[in-house]
């Protein structure tokens, strides 16, 4: 054994940055609402790299993640403590997505500076190398920096980078894009409790699957996790909730884009069902296609595994704009029923829906989101706007053909309006996105999903909550609201560089007064949606509530959703058509049986 005396410390800083709101500061909070997979993946690489002594049996790592979005990143403080150990360290910013490439770029300056080693990784710099056939300039000037790129996945290949680090002879780009590793058996995803307590609900997540079969022109995952995917296996995720509930946690998110089409899907929830036979009761939020109700026991299944809320990407109800983002796996008639399956089990739908397809304009979102209040079941609706991300064809296409783009990087988190559309100008885009969660986000239409909830749906005291939690998100922070959390902290030198540091006397009368009238606006409207649900759970009617979304068949010849365009009256005419052909081969089946016994008996 090697002298402890002598023992030395290699440590590893691993951030999951945040990214800045329109005033420049990081957004960031006490609770954030959601873990980042991609760091619980490079913690549970870099323990395992740890536990192996892949820098000598004479070196320990320690390992120290931070997740920006409810965890305060100072780069003076990480350049004392690796300087204070000798410069042997390193720092990996991970899970990088476009819109945060910037903050990452202003926290690397300083440590480069300092000559602390950083690596960075994730989806754009994953996007980039994938998709454009010459480095943009976005990379470069992290070249320029001498920070280290890496494109592709970590399983089985972080300990090269890390012996680099260590001997001070990182690589400029690490590449690994067309050696995609196999996820059976793989360093399971993993976070440390006390870090988990930093989210809602101490919710944590993992990957069940990577890659997606699917062609959406807007994707980035078909182009750097490959459209062939990739599984765990049921024993894999058995181990990793096991540890988790070990160490208290029971809440997580399955960050699979769609876990319908993970073949180990059956296996994995009569595992999870199985463990809670066991006394594991473990929740879980999915996110699925909207075909998943034609896999024969799928939702049951999940129901009987833990699922409780479900994501669903709809991004549209008019085939067209579907067919234009090659979103072809989408049919309209499918939304229905897919809805009330879900809803049959109380199981939340969120569901995604994208502004800014060629055919939009301000009155036809209006049109659109208002046929959905009337005619799908849903309960609750997320807006973004198309945006072509570094990674996905949209993107490729529009720098190959020297579109205009916003060179702002910080504007790409599906909020901000990027480029141009052929129907509305840029402002009128911006303002239609606004405009959406608006429309759906009523008083009324809040009403209205919580009365399907007490009349058979999901919890309605969960259903409240969340309608609050969208409603105030967009209301009083512009913010996307699963990058929300509870309780906004705002640093006022953690502001982005090239913006004045505010007077501290204006700066903190203003956050945290700003704070004190928001919540206490946000708790109003919460006691009001709350006071809603009671009197409707207490009201002996409320059970036999129904509307033109809860009808159980659609009518294809006056439900609007089908009277859109030609090419949602086709889909509509299609459908119609199969249904009738389905109950002629019913009855056909019933009368053969019916006669059946008669001929037996001739």
């Amino acid at each position: 054994m090697p002298d402890i005396a002598k023992r030395r410390r290699f440590l590893l800083f691993l951030v999951k940055p945040s990214h800045y709101d329109d005033q420049g500061y990081v957004i960031q909070w006490w609770k954030s609402a959601l873990p980042s997979n991609s760091l619980a993946c490079l913690f549970g690489i870099a323990q395992k790299c740890m536990e192996d002594q892949v820098l000598g049996e004479d070196v320990d790592i320690e390992i120290f993640p931070v997740d920006e979005t409810n965890t305060r990143v100072r780069p003076d403080r990480i350049i004392r403590q690796i300087k204070d150990n000798d410069g042997f360290g390193m720092v990996g910013f991970v899970g990088v997505q476009s819109n945060q490439y910037p903050r990452v770029l202003d926290c690397a300056r300083p440590m480069r500076a300092a000559g602390v080693p950083v690596v960075i990784g994730g989806f754009h710099v994953s996007g980039c190398l994938s998709m454009l056939p010459e480095r943009p300039q976005s990379l470069n000037e992290a070249l320029d920096l001498g920070i280290s790129l890496y494109a592709g996945e970590a399983e089985g290949r972080f300990d090269e980078v890390l012996r680099d680090a260590a001997a001070g002879n990182l690589k400029p780009i690490y590449n690994y894009l067309h050696d995609l590793p196999g996820l059976e058996g793989a360093t399971q995803p993993y976070m440390p409790p006390e870090r988990v307590g930093r989210t809602l609900g101490m919710i944590s997540s993992f990957d069940a699957g990577r890659g997606c079969p699917f062609l959406c022109s807007f994707c980035t995952i078909i182009n750097v996790q490959g459209r062939k995917s990739r599984y765990r296996t049921a024993d894999d995720i058995e181990a990793l909730v096991r540890v988790n509930v070990a160490n208290g946690v029971r809440y997580f998110f399955i960050t699979d884009d769609n876990l319908a089409r993970n073949r180990n899907w059956e296996s994995i929830f009569d595992r999870l069902a199985a463990l809670r036979q066991e006394g594991i009761h473990s929740r879980f939020i999915i996110q699925v296609d909207t075909a998943c109700h034609k896999i024969p026991r799928f939702i049951e299944k999940a129901v009987a595994a833990g699922v409780k809320r479900v994501f669903i990407g709809l991004e549209n109800i008019d085939p067209d704009n579907l067919s234009a983002a090659k979103k072809k796996q989408n049919h309209i008639s499918d939304y229905r029923e897919l809805l009330l399956e879900w809803r049959k089990h109380r199981c939340i739908t969120y569901c995604g829906y994208i502004i800014g397809f060629p055919n939009d304009t301000p009155e036809s979102l209006v049109r659109r989101i208002q046929i959905i209040q009337r005619e799908l079941p849903l309960d609750i609706l997320e807006f973004s706007i198309l945006t072509p991300l570094p990674g996905s064809e949209d993107h490729a296409k529009a720098v190959a053909a020297g579109v205009d783009i916003d060179p702002d990087l910080n504007k790409f988190d599906l909020e901000h309006v990027t480029t141009d559309h052929p129907r509305m100008s840029r402002e009128e885009w911006q303002e239609a996105y606004r405009l959406a969660w608006r429309t759906y986000y009523t008083e009324d239409h809040i009403k209205t999903v919580i009365r399907r909830a007490v009349a058979g749906g999901p919890r309605p005291d969960t259903v409240a909550y969340l309608l609050t939690w969208f409603w105030a998100s967009f209301h009083f922070y512009n913010i996307y609201p699963l990058e929300t959390g509870i309780i906004r902290r705002r640093y006022r030198r953690d502001r982005r560089p090239g913006l004045p540091l505010e007077n501290p006397l204006l700066f903190y009368a203003r956050n945290w007064g700003g704070q004190v009238v928001s919540y206490a606006r946000i708790l109003a409207m919460f006691a009001k949606i709350h006071l809603w649900t009671r009197r409707l759970e207490r009201d002996p009617n409320a059970k036999n509530y129904t509307d033109e979304a809860l009808r159980a068949r659609d009518d294809y010849d006056h439900q609007e959703m089908y009277q859109l365009s030609e090419s949602a009256r086709k889909a509509g005419e299609k459908a119609k058509h199969i249904e009738e052909r389905k109950h002629a081969h019913a009855h056909d089946a019933a009368q053969v049986e019916s006669a059946a016994p008669v001929t037996a008996a001739e």
